[in-house]
This record gives structure tokens, sequence and C-alpha cells, in this order.
């Protein structure tokens, strides 16, 4: 065999890549890791503000977006939580658990990066990094990956190049652009884990850049209950990132302000502080800000002792159900992760491999499987590149 002859090539050394050589090079398959970027990992290197949410332990297929809500459950079952966190283990890293199930580095996510390229490095994984894709052909069983004016060859092939989410970290269509050639169905793309933006009509609420609370986010059956953060171009936070992967253009998104309370509690305050208004009452429960702006939009006025109960029964529907029009998103730019992708309708769940392309598989951000923000797209990652890993 060649030095330009390989078992398999994976182009694309983030979190899916890494795990699909390492994983065939441990096999014994003779790998090649591609990477158009100097460095591996640049996704892994700056997630959960430098320490990598790296997994979490309440990972199920029902926490991730498809047009096939049931592709991911195959992979996700055979590569789990605590197989990752085995390894993160053997290596030495230390680890803790955050709120829902979040697990992070004590210290950076480098040590996330160095562990993976030390488990490729087990499995004699060949490296091409800082040298992008010129030519890329099948023919003849042979998929040809043309880098720096040379020509590699291999039987398998793994497309692990994520999707455009954060594009100044490199990211680009290649996988999409890849599979349209081969005639691989695409999903329609969309930025996902993403802030809102909001129009001139609910500009008041950009006032209210840094103020954050905990609420629930609804659209559609979806509902999410973590904090939201207002900003100067409109609403962020977990609660809103979540929200924003089922988000649809032109619909509102609902906030429940104060999910603990019951649902007569205004009236509750009315018999108990009569003389009270409603913007000091919200300040009790709400950051001040907010409960002036809020109070504000609600427009009761007086003291809550002079207030029909009808009007108050509709302030407390109106701060359970508040409506918000999104006018769009902040885009790829300050997206987690894309949603749409390769059709999982092209792809084998038990290898992530194509039908109608012998040997070439898909893993990662790239395919139309998108997981709740927490940590769920990294194992995503590690499960579909150890599913095709296992199989090259």
């Amino acid at each position: 065999m060649s030095d330009r002859t390989f078992d398999a090539i994976v182009i694309g050394a983030g979190a899916a890549g890494l795990m699909a050589a390492l994983t065939a090079g441990q096999r014994g398959r003779r790998v090649l890791l591609v990477n158009h970027a100097d460095e591996p990992g640049k996704k892994i290197l700056i997630s959960g503000g430098g320490r990598c949410n790296f997994t979490n332990i309440h990972t199920a297929a029902d926490r991730y977006i498809s047009e096939n809500p049931h592709f991911a459950r195959s992979a996700l079952a055979r590569y789990t939580p605590s197989d990752f966190l085995e390894m993160v283990n053997r290596h030495g890293i230390a680890w803790h658990e955050k709120t829902l199930g979040q697990l992070f580095c004590d210290q950076s996510a480098r040590q996330i990066v160095d562990m993976l390229m030390a488990e490729c490095r087990t499995g004699g994984v060949k490296f091409a990094f800082g040298q992008p894709v010129s030519a890329l052909d099948h023919a003849d069983g042979q998929f040809r990956v043309g880098i720096d004016g040379r020509d590699y060859s291999a039987p398998a092939l793994v497309l692990a190049t994520g999707g455009l989410s954060i594009p100044k970290m490199g990211a680009t269509g290649f996988a999409m652009d890849v599979a349209r050639r081969f005639g691989l169905p695409v999903v329609q793309t969309r930025p996902a884990l993403v802030p809102f933006t909001l129009g001139e009509d609910e500009a008041l609420f950009r006032s209210l850049s840094g103020v954050s609370a905990d609420v629930v986010t609804r659209w559609g059956k979806a509902a999410f209950r973590e904090a939201a953060l207002f900003t100067h171009k409109g609403l962020s936070g977990p609660a809103m990132l979540q929200i924003s992967s089922y988000w649809q253009h032109r619909t509102p998104i609902a906030v429940d302000f104060l999910p603990d309370e019951r649902p007569d509690w205004l009236i509750e305050e009315k018999r108990a502080r009569p003389k009270a208004g409603l913007r000091s009452i919200l300040a009790r429960r709400l950051p001040e800000r907010l409960a002036e702006t809020l109070a504000g939009r609600i427009g009761i006025d007086g003291e809550l002792g002079v207030c029909r109960d009808a009007a108050l029964r509709s302030a407390q529907e109106q701060l359970a159900r508040w409506q918000f029009h999104p006018n769009g998103t902040e885009g790829y730019a300050k997206a987690e992760v894309m949603a749409g992708g390769i059709s999982t309708k092209a792809l084998s769940q038990k290898t992530m491999a194509a039908a109608k392309v012998p040997g070439l598989h898909v893993v990662g951000e790239a395919v139309d499987v998108t997981g709740w923000l927490g940590g769920y797209n990294f194992q995503w990652a590690w499960a579909s590149g150890r599913a095709a890993g296992e199989t090259v």
C-alpha cells in the first residue's frame, strides 16, 4: 500500500471527524484525517466558554430535531455519554456537571482536543491539516481526494466538515455541496440555537439589554425553562436559543415571565396588598427594569385594590403568554449549530453510510440532526462519528 492509499479518508477534524478517525484507526484501518484549518477541533476549543460542554447525561433521541425524529436513536444508543465519559476519565480530565445534565471540563476545552488527537495517534491516523481539498471524485470503488497538488485514494470517505454555523471559524457548505454532487438530498438549512432580533415595534425591550430572567419559552409544542437575556438586538439566553431551533419565520414566540405563580396570584396580591401597584408587585419577582417595562406595556395604573379582577386576570394571562414577534435571528454568525443538512433518507442510521454511494459516510452537524443546547450536539458528533468509524 502506497503512502497515498488508505482504507478511509476523513474530511473534517472537528468532533465527529476526530471520533470517526480514531475509531477506524484503532480497528487497524489506515486512515487519513484531512482538515482545511491548520489545527483540529476549533469549535471544540471555543465551546462552553472555553471549557467544552462535551456531553449531556440526559441524552435521548427526542432531544434532537430532524425530518426523521427516530434517525439518531441507533447511534446514540450504541455510544452513550457514559462511553465518552470513560475516555475522559481514562485521560485524567477533571470535569463537573452544571445544570440540566451538562458536563464541562474543569480546566480547558483543549484537553478534549488533546485527548482525541492522542487517541488518533494511538490508532496510527495520518494527518493532513491546513490543506483544503482541491478535488474530489469517486470512480471504480475508490474516492480520490486532491490535497496540495497530490491525490489520495480510499474505498471509504467520511464527510465530517460540519455545517454553516460560525463562518469566522471556517465553516462552509462543503459537505452539502459534495452531497448534492453525489445525488444525496439536502434538507433546507437554517441557523439554530441562535439569538432572535426584534423589530422597531418591540424596540422598547432593547432598552433592557443585559437584563435576564428565568422564564418558560414556547413555540408550538416545544417549551423550555431556562434563562432569557435581553440584548441590544433582541432576545438571547438559553431559553431563547433552545426555542429558536423550532421557530419558523414570521411566527410569534410565547414567554411565561412568572412560571412558578399560581393561576390567580395577582388577585391574591390584590387582597393582600391593595395599595400596591403592578410595577412594585412585579419588581418583587423580576428584575426592576423588566418589571417596569412589562407594567408599562400592560397599562394597569394605580393601586391594585381599585382594579377589577377581570383586568388583573387579563394581566396574569399576558404575563404567562407574552407574545414576541421576532423579525429574524442573528444568523449563522451567532448560531451555535446549523439545522437541516444532508437528509437522513439517504443514510443508514446504523452506519451513517449513503446507500446510493458505496463507501460514503456523513457524520456530525452536516447531517439533518440538530440537538438541544447543552452538550447534545457534541454527543451526536461522538455517536455518529463512532458509528461511521466502526464501519469504514
